[in-house]
């Protein structure tokens, strides 16, 4: 079924309720952040710290390489309530900017400095991001619709095929290549047999790759591929700077100790993710209470989940570390309460984030992480060479800082001016 008017003439499709989207999203994030955890857990006790770091490693380059030709289209596509643009647009667009940003990886795998373990390492992580930055596509035709049930059930399928592929490859061989294409077999397949396949339900697929109708589409989403090229580049700056100073095994440590963040992390996704296409309707209709009700109620949610997290941490630290991964993790702890401390409040930068750019408010975003960005890199140039991962983890909390000050002041003028269209149109109605 390609055509758009086919699928149309079957009824529109039906969404669920926010708490339903919410519970599945929550659900299907929460099982993937697990078995992401348990990979680097499974490296960690079946190979070595260097293993978890040469996975860091590959996430760390390979990151902002891909949010940056991601473009953020699938946020721009569940908040796309008039249909600006076709889902072939979308899927065409991301198609093309998905083998650019894979062509990049693998010249940055062999021109680098890293062996050739590491350089294959890279490509294969690179490979598997490429068959997810496609099925994110995929997902954003599905919550454009509010069907977060089918992009939860993706990911679960996923989880589970990479984490028993890695288990046995890793158990069998200890080799962290093989290892590694259980990682982007297990991608590939999915969007393949699930992914692509259900968006047909939805839209047609029918790739279109006209430049001129393009060009629109591209000039509205590049400050948004800015905006998620920063933020990876903030995420990452300290890993670059823990690699090149301290060595590939401390970066394992401080990358499978920063995983641990993903609980709350996890909950931040699926109620940001679900409350997308509301926070958009709101907005389009002036619905200036709504949307400001909501907000409150997703930031004090982020609120609880970082004080949580910090309090779980003083008190249950070392233990949590030495069973989830070895005990020399352990000697850790204060590196795991500082990057809490700094989880905590990047949630509620986050959930400030989601009404941004469900306010499609894109052109503001890349000044935001800019400075953030640049504030993170001086923060780990003086601090990292100090206080090592201690410093990694505060240079973090600096930048996380400045983050929530910028979306806070941004958030605000949405607020205004929103609150002033609805005053408009309320005395229009009066008169």
């Amino acid at each position: 079924m390609d055509s758009k008017s086919d699928i149309k003439a079957q009824g529109p499709v039906k969404s669920l309720s926010l708490k339903m989207n919410f519970s599945w999203t929550f659900a299907g994030n929460l099982f993937y952040a697990i078995c992401q955890w348990a990979m680097l857990s499974v490296m960690a006790k079946l190979g070595t710290a260097e293993m978890v770091g040469q996975f860091s490693l590959g996430l760390a380059i390979t990151a902002p390489v891909f949010m940056f030709t991601n473009l953020q289209l699938r946020g721009i596509l569940a908040s796309d309530r008039k249909d600006e643009y076709t889902y072939g647009q979308y899927f065409g667009l991301r198609l093309t900017a998905t083998l650019i940003a894979f062509l990049t990886i693998v010249g940055i795998s062999f021109l680098g400095p890293y062996n050739w373990e590491t350089a294959v390492v890279i490509v294969l992580i690179g490979l598997a991001k490429s068959a997810e930055a496609m099925s994110e596509i995929a997902f954003g035709l599905m919550q454009k619709h509010e069907r977060m049930d089918k992009i939860s059930l993706s990911l679960i399928a996923k989880g589970i095929i990479s984490l028993l592929l890695l288990i046995i490859l890793l158990w069998l061989t200890q080799n962290i290549i093989l290892g590694m294409v259980s990682f982007a077999l297990s991608a590939i397949l999915l969007f393949l047999t699930y992914d692509l396949t259900n968006s047909r339900n939805y839209d047609s697929t029918k790739i279109i790759l006209n430049l001129h109708e393009l060009k629109k589409l591209i000039k509205t989403s590049l400050p948004m591929g800015l905006v998620m090229l920063l933020i990876s580049l903030n995420a990452n700056i300290p890993r670059y700077f823990i690699e090149h100073g301290m060595g590939t095994d401390k970066l394992g440590y401080f990358s499978a100790i920063s995983y641990m963040m993903m609980a709350g992390t996890t909950v931040v996704s699926a109620l940001g993710q679900s409350a997308v296409p509301r926070f958009a309707g709101y907005y389009a209709e002036a619905k200036w209470g709504m949307f400001r009700s909501l907000m409150i109620k997703l930031v004090m949610i982020g609120t609880i989940l970082g004080v949580s997290g910090v309090f779980i941490v003083l008190v249950f630290g070392k233990e949590m570390l030495t069973i989830i991964y070895k005990p020399e993790y352990a000697s850790y702890q204060s590196v795991f309460i500082l990057i809490m401390i700094g989880a905590g409040i990047s949630y509620i930068s986050s959930f400030l984030g989601y009404g941004l750019t469900s306010a499609r408010l894109f052109s503001v975003q890349p000044y935001i992480f800019l400075v953030v960005c640049l504030t993170t890199l001086l923060a780990s140039y003086w601090l990292i060479p100090l206080w090592g991962l201690e410093g990694a983890a505060v240079a973090v909390i600096v930048g996380n800082v400045i983050n929530l000050a910028g979306c806070m002041t941004a958030n605000s003028f949405i607020l205004g001016r929103l609150k002033g269209s609805q005053e408009v149109r309320t005395v229009n109605e009066a008169n």
